[in-house]
């Protein structure tokens, strides 16, 4: 029997906020799934909250709603947070990307989570 679970997109302000969504859709109030891509990815694997098999949905409601929220003011908003600490051979690539999101071009952090869902957990995202 497949499991799904509903992210609740009026909750989704920012990316923070999604992580904190998408936690509690899988793990109740409060739960955690991933607070950056690789652990969303590890997640959407199965374990931490998914059945081991695989057999999971994800329904994104007002997916609209957090598509604007995590459009490219909160993705140069992630990527300038990224700058800060990353390495410094990451630096050159994170801000050609920061360049591109302030000027409103290139993938968001919604693109971002989508892909990730879709890499690892092929046709399990609904937006709706």
């Amino acid at each position: 029997m497949t499991t799904t679970y509903v992210i609740e997109g009026a909750e989704v302000t920012g990316l923070d906020a999604f992580w904190r969504a998408v936690g509690a859709a899988v793990n109740g109030p409060g739960g955690y799934f991933g607070a950056n891509l690789d652990a969303l990815a590890d997640c959407l694997r199965g374990g931490y909250g998914t059945p081991d098999d695989g057999d999971f949905a994800f329904v994104w409601r007002d997916h609209a709603r957090s598509r604007a929220a995590l459009g490219h003011a909160e993705t140069a908003r992630t990527l300038e947070r990224r700058l800060a600490r990353a390495h410094p051979t990451q630096h050159p690539a994170l801000r050609a990307r920061l360049a591109e999101a302030r000027a409103g071009r290139g993938p968001t952090d919604f693109d971002d989570l989508v892909a990730v869902f879709e890499r690892e957990a092929p046709g399990a995202l609904t937006l709706a």
